[in-house]
């Protein structure tokens, strides 16, 4: 996924101040070069505890040394840097830190007791640390006779903005102050941080920032020590999210689970959804609403297009979540009478090195009425339908006028150039747009159905290239007739149709035969890296293996083309695909960055991580879901009180089951046997059930 520049607290990069955003607002002016991020500190090797507002950046070894981003953090700022643990004088040899949840690291390390002889330690020290800074660190005596230790733990912190971190521009630490059973740091703005201890230290030094403990610990004994982390003026991790009564959660995101002949769609699951629990955040003007964060550390802003398709990809866990986050994205709507009336406001991103930026606000525009419709079939409230439906309304009327000037949609604005990537969102729109809008018994479906039939004319017309190897989509054509002709990941979208009413998929862009060469085209090794889908073939000019629109695996877009290669009938190139993700995912100990580079797969080897990459991050995630959920193909329409499923027929992953997805407001669970053939388990009474 694109990096975004690093923000402020509570406002994304590139993000203005007013309302219109990422486009001119006069018609025919040219648009801003999207802002390109400076060098952002990696964290690919770091454990990231989430549980936002609050995450915790931490090294393997479980030191807070205050290097780099290492820290704990809490709406944008960093309350504490420093955390280093001393026992008699001296730190623990680390042995192992792992993830023992999405919100909470575990360490551990052994030190040697004074009189040890020989090379076995008699000391072992466990560390558990959450992501609002909450810690236990245990002592635990493995000697045959009793020790007496001294035991320090050195604190300390600059409170500065992920930003300034982020840029290296963080001043000194401030200096601390005896706090209660612990110390306090105050910035030069009033805000403060305290770090208490229980049981409550013999010495506090705060010209040193330390903390003292004598250790009594006989033969066996454990000595505990838990630190506690709060901020004032909300800033603290112990605050709610957005004021709103405690996190989200599982009320928001189904517990699905996965289990069959291939144990990794099960871990990979069950870490995908931990993940999307953790980066749930509300809107704090409006703690009702809750949406997905981009990723953890560098984009916890407000609401983004990908928090749209990352809840559209997790409808199979309930609609709740699309619900809460079309209602977030809804309010920022254009209104008025101008020709941007109905759009949704989004900054620009930085689209690759061939093609001017693109404008998420645009893609956010296209993506409402998609993601209602499609939540619709899966069971959405008629209460939320009928609230979000105008907004929706406004959308389709966007696009029914832009598609009426030129009979394509400019992207980032009216001077384009036309994206192929923006025309299949914009067909998916018309159509499922169309279908919402005569369901609801509201004017305009056949409009945009015209707009969609005219959508494929000029598509066929002006951006499919013949050659003898049989043709390719071009990426992108300017208005003078020039064509970018680079073939890349984002060709996976023109499989993306939608669901329609009765388990049908709406008309592509894309006839048969070009479907046919799209798929063949996505399983070439300039495309399939082996790892995944790579965002520009190795053979184009410009390509980049950490480039996150020029040659980096997008997890996100891998997972649409896995779902859509099935969905056409293309198993085997969807399987490829879905093999190499789940590897990859595994060499990630199942929790999927953004991306990763395209390096070509070898025997042996494993995923390169991307330095820049947020991990986790919500499309990475959702695009899981949407992967493993493509296997039992899936297609619920709840208004007709139906639900049906097209497994893929090979069954490449063997038997698997998936339990715990919501169809129509009740559980659903299906299983999918090594021949291929579906069957439901579980569905709410009444549906009626197809394979």
């Amino acid at each position: 996924m694109a990096l975004s520049p690093v923000p402020a607290p509570g406002r994304p990069a590139g993000h203005p101040k007013g309302p219109a955003h990422g486009h001119p607002s006069g018609v025919g002016a040219t648009p801003p070069r999207a802002a390109r991020p400076g060098e952002l500190p990696s964290v690919h090797g770091a454990l990231l505890c989430v549980a936002l507002p609050a995450f915790a950046v931490c090294a393997e070894h479980g030191q807070l040394t205050g290097e780099g981003p290492e820290g704990v953090y809490a709406a944008g700022r960093r309350l504490l840097s420093r955390c280093v643990l001393r026992v008699a004088g001296r730190e623990p040899v680390a042995l192992q830190g792992r993830m023992a949840a999405a919100d909470r690291a575990v360490f551990l390390g052994v030190l040697r007791a004074p009189g040890d002889v020989g090379p076995d330690p008699g000391l072992a020290v466990e560390r558990s640390r959450g992501a609002d800074g909450t810690e236990r660190i245990t002592l635990r005596n493995a000697t045959a006779r009793p020790l007496r230790l001294p035991v320090e733990i050195a604190l300390g912190t600059d409170l500065a903005d992920l930003g300034a971190v982020a840029s290296g521009r963080t001043g000194p630490e401030l200096a601390p102050s005896v706090h209660g059973t612990g110390l306090r740091w105050t910035a030069g703005d009033g805000r403060s941080v305290a770090v208490t201890a229980d049981p409550p230290p013999m010495d506090s030094l705060a010209a040193a920032g330390v903390l003292r403990w004598e250790a009594e610990l006989a033969p066996g004994a454990l000595f505990t020590i838990r630190l506690h982390l709060r901020g004032d003026r909300g800033a603290g991790p112990a605050a709610s999210p957005g004021g709103g009564g405690g996190r989200p959660g599982g009320h928001l995101i189904a517990e699905a689970r996965a289990e069959g002949d291939d144990p990794r769609p099960g871990e990979l699951l069950r870490a995908s959804v931990d993940d999307l629990r953790a980066l749930l955040q509300r809107d704090p003007a409006h703690p009702a609403d809750v949406h997905l964060a981009a990723g953890v550390p560098w984009r916890c802003g407000p609401v983004t297009a990908e928090a749209l398709w990352a809840a559209r990809m997790v409808l199979p866990l309930g609609t709740r979540l699309a619900a809460t986050t079309l209602r977030a994205l809804g309010r920022a709507q254009l209104h008025g009478a101008g020709p941007e009336s109905g759009r949704l406001p989004g900054p620009l991103r930085d689209a690759g090195p061939h093609l001017p930026p693109r404008c998420t606000g645009i893609e956010a525009t296209l993506a409402f009425p998609v993601v209602l419709a499609e939540a619709r079939r899966w069971g959405l409230p008629a209460a939320d339908l009928e609230e979000l439906l105008p907004v929706a309304e406004r959308c389709l009327g966007w696009l029914r006028r832009t598609i009426g000037d030129t009979g394509l949609v400019p992207d980032p604005g009216p001077a384009g150039p036309w994206r192929a990537e923006t025309q299949a969102h914009a067909h998916r729109a018309a159509l499922l747009g169309a279908d919402l809008l005569d369901a609801c018994g509201r004017p305009g479906g056949d409009a945009l159905r015209d707009g969609a039939r005219t959508l494929r004319e000029r598509f066929r017309r002006y951006f499919w290239l013949d050659d003898r190897a049989g043709g390719r989509p071009a990426v992108a054509r300017a208005p003078d007739g020039r064509t970018w002709s680079q073939l890349g990941g984002w060709a996976a979208h023109l499989l993306d149709t939608g669901l329609l009413g009765g388990g049908r998929y709406a008309q592509g862009l894309l006839d048969r035969a070009e479907t046919e060469q799209v798929a063949r085209l996505l399983a070439t090794p300039a495309l399939d890296s082996g790892w995944g889908l790579r965002g520009l073939g190795t053979k184009e000019p410009g390509h980049n293996p950490f480039g996150h629109r020029s040659g980096a695996v997008r997890v996100h877009e891998t997972a649409v083309a896995v779902a859509g290669l099935a969905a056409a009938g293309h198993e085997k190139e969807a399987a490829s695909l879905l093999r190499g993700l789940l590897d990859a995912a595994e060499a990630f100990a199942h929790r999927l960055p953004e991306m990763y580079a395209g390096e070509q797969r070898t025997t042996g080897g494993r995923p390169v991580p991307h330095p820049a990459a947020c991990r986790p991050a919500a499309v990475a995630a959702a695009g899981a879901v949407q992967a493993l959920v493509a296997l039992t193909g899936i297609r619920p329409d709840a208004p007709g009180r139906s639900v049906s499923v097209h497994p893929m027929p090979s069954a490449p992953l063997g038997a698997i089951r998936l339990s715990g997805l919501v169809v129509a407001g009740e559980p659903f669970a299906v299983r999918v046997g090594r021949l291929g053939l579906g069957m439901v388990e579980e569905a709410a009474e009444g549906l009626q059930l197809g394979v």
